[in-house]
């Protein structure tokens, strides 16, 4: 068995790039150390920016005669898109935000309607409890009337039955006693 590594293709198109990379990178340098060569690619970069300018002002007046986006209308688009998009986030949070207090404010609402409900069934209660305390307050003067009218009536018999014992005291006084015979029993 040999000891000789077999002959592989890719390292040997690495050497020759490496070669030929170390070879470019060379001409570029001292083609860059050239002021002549600077002053020229600095000229030719100016005019092929005035070239690429005066195309793109060629190439947006001619998609606006054809009604076509151009690459920066499609960027303006995409970024009124995004701020769409955030602009409905927000109005989504905020509706959400809005929807959570409804739901509070409903049942605070329904809490509202039923202490009212209560108020009103007690002060229906109340008006009941109050006519029936009218005319209980009715009969009670009626029957407080009747008492004085009663107790007047009581002490004028309490003044007859003065006036009746008093001439019975009288009475008695005039009439003389008659001796009373108690003993002999004539039933007999």
């Amino acid at each position: 068995m040999s000891t000789k590594k077999p002959n592989d293709p890719f390292d040997s198109f690495k050497r020759y790039s490496e070669i030929m990379e170390k070879q470019i990178n060379d001409f570029i340098f001292l083609l860059s150390n050239n002021n002549e060569f600077v002053k020229m690619a600095n000229t030719g970069t100016e005019a092929n920016s005035r070239y690429l300018e005066m195309f793109k002002k060629n190439q947006e007046a001619l998609a606006g005669a054809l009604n076509i986006p151009t690459r920066n209308d499609l960027a303006n688009i995409a970024s009124l898109t995004i701020q769409t998009e955030g602009k409905i986030e927000t109005l989504e949070e905020q509706i959400w935000g809005l929807q959570d207090t409804l739901k509070t404010q409903s049942k605070e609402i329904e809490t509202v309607v039923e202490v009212s409900k209560e108020i009103i069934k007690l002060t229906k209660q109340l008006k009941t409890e109050l006519v029936k305390t009218k005319k209980e307050l009715a009969d009670s003067k009626d029957l407080q009337s009747e008492l004085q009218e009663i107790k007047f009536e009581l002490n004028k018999l309490n003044n007859l039955k003065d006036e009746v014992e008093i001439l019975k005291g009288h009475v008695e006084k005039d009439t003389p006693k008659e001796p009373v015979l108690t003993g002999a029993d004539s039933t007999k």
